[in-house]
């Protein structure tokens, strides 16, 4: 209920102050294990985000995040706190469990925002937590959401989501294909970046 809720002013605000405009969205599935693989650009792609998706998304934030009141608010819109600087177990586990509940997990590929808007190199792993749920994966973009780097006092922010990844059912799964399929993510990244 206060999901949906903000969902909506949040989704207002957008539309106004950010001239939000989301292509793509038929392209998620509506059941099932999703995994919403998106460039990232600045601390405003989680909530664009979800506001931007048809179903309710879980990110993991840096553990930081989560003081007192602030982090209550963030986990009743969907976020889980991540130790950063290795691999945290517990972090990681959440996700995969709350995938294989049907949940969308909303990650950055790239590990880190980018200094320039250009979409850097995939992080090793990266749809590990994805293998693992046999999730669905949608490969979106976004843009405009740097408004410091663009120096912009109304900006334009754009988010397209691409046409949906499927884990082969019939394959196992190892760091080859998982190499094969973050390859394939990261080019159609691209492309909907490179697309007007």
């Amino acid at each position: 209920m206060f999901y949906s809720v903000l969902k909506i002013i949040l989704r207002i605000l957008l539309k106004i102050f950010l001239r939000l405009e989301v292509k793509g969205a038929e392209n998620i599935p509506a059941t099932g294990p999703l995994v919403i693989a998106s460039n990232h650009l600045s601390l405003l792609d989680p909530p664009v985000i979800g506001v931007a998706s048809t179903r309710k998304v879980h990110f993991m934030a840096k553990q930081e995040l989560f003081v007192p009141v602030l982090g209550d608010i963030y986990k009743l819109l969907g976020a889980f706190p991540v130790k950063r600087g290795g691999a945290d177990r517990t972090a990681i586990k959440h996700g995969i469990d709350l995938m294989l509940d049907g949940g969308v997990l909303a990650i950055f590929p790239e590990g880190t925002r980018s200094k320039t808007g250009a979409l850097g190199k995939a992080e090793p792993g990266a749809l590990m937590m994805a293998g693992k749920a046999k999730a669905v994966i949608v490969p979106t973009c976004v843009k405009g959401t740097d408004i410091k780097r663009q120096g912009k006092l109304w900006p334009q922010v754009n988010v397209k989501f691409g046409k949906p990844i499927f884990f082969p059912q019939d394959v196992p799964i190892s760091k080859e294909l998982l190499h094969e399929l973050t390859e394939a993510l990261m080019l159609e990244i691209k492309r909907l970046q490179e697309a007007e």
